[in-house]
């Protein structure tokens, strides 16, 4: 486990990750990261992103071994603004555990959260950069306002029942969850990087708090890879997770993607991956675009109508004036 571990951590730092911003010609995925993008899909998109994994633990103060393998849906839907989309994820895992004396089962939902995410600041909202086209290094250096993150917040709430075996506070049937967002492009949206700040079951008996940090890089327009830092800290449990892997664009509305996780610590040492899939419709987007479009050139053609009416009776007045 311990060599594994050694190769995943040098292979991690060798891959890079991919950013896709707000609405855009092509899907934005927060998979196959954990880290939620401060950019919401676009109003009146739906977006579903979905995965299965496999886990293997072994725990050595308390002597078990745990293999299973799960499943985790997000599903988010931008509405009445650009900067808001509702996000609902869910997660659903199975184990099994063995120790020298017994062997047990542990399956249910781990995870159930419904939220809200708003952008509150875009750095980028009515900037447009101006190209140099005297200097090639003037457009590609780097550029100050790249400093400045993108900003969003994330509120929601936990939804864990008392017979499931991932509870395990007695007030923490549901519990707030709040997040604050951060996102940097550098080198012109090459290479994007993510925190997310995390206060999680909030009012329970065993609160955590935690950050994901995340670096992207777009490898051309179809292959992306990317790095993750995870850590979390509360009462219940703590541990610190290094994540890594790959991402392929199918098509302007799919993707399919696969990654590796693992922990530095043997209470227990973890080791995990997934493969994942990606899809959103905007086709709603689209239409309200279209529509958008057909009612700016139908008032621009009434304008242009009007003022050649004011034109034409101006002109007869003149005439009118010398005749």
């Amino acid at each position: 486990m311990l060599k594994i571990k050694n190769l995943l951590f040098a292979f991690l730092f060798l891959i890079p990750q991919f950013f896709f911003a707000q609405y855009t010609d092509v899907i934005n995925s927060n998979r196959p990261g954990e880290t939620m993008s401060a950019y919401a899909v676009g109003k009146s998109v739906i977006q579903g992103e979905i995965g299965v994994y496999g886990i293997k633990e072994k725990h050595d103060l308390l002597d078990y071994d745990a293999t299973g393998f799960g499943t985790d849906l997000t599903v988010r839907y931008g509405a009445f603004f650009e900067q808001l989309e509702f996000i609902l994820d869910v997660q659903y895992q199975m184990e099994n555990f063995d120790t020298p004396y017994t062997s047990y089962k542990k399956n249910n939902f781990r995870q159930t959260v419904l939220g809200a995410k708003y952008l509150i600041y875009d750095p980028y909202k009515n900037y447009k950069k101006e190209a140099n086209i005297y200097s090639y290094k003037a457009n590609h250096s780097f550029q100050w306002r790249e400093l400045i993150p993108a900003v969003s917040i994330f509120a929601g709430a936990n939804f864990v029942g008392a017979d499931n075996p991932y509870y395990f506070s007695p007030n923490g049937d549901i519990s707030p969850k709040v997040a604050l967002v951060t996102q940097n492009l550098f080198g012109g949206g090459r290479w994007v990087f993510v925190t997310n700040i995390i206060a999680d079951y909030i009012g329970t008996d065993y609160p955590s708090y935690g950050y994901i940090l995340t670096l992207t890089h777009g490898f051309n327009d179809k292959w992306s890879g990317f790095v993750e830092n995870q850590g979390y800290k509360s009462d219940f449990y703590s541990d610190a997770i290094v994540r890594g892997g790959a991402a392929y664009l199918l098509s302007p509305n799919m993707q399919v993607d696969a990654s590796i996780s693992t922990n530095f610590k043997n209470t227990p040492s973890i080791l995990y991956g997934g493969v994942g899939f990606s899809w959103r419709y905007d086709g709603w987007y689209k239409e309200k675009q279209i529509a958008n479009k057909n009612k700016d050139k139908a008032k621009k053609n009434s304008d242009n109508k009007e003022e050649q009416i004011d034109y034409q009776e101006k002109e007869r007045k003149r005439k009118a004036k010398y005749e």
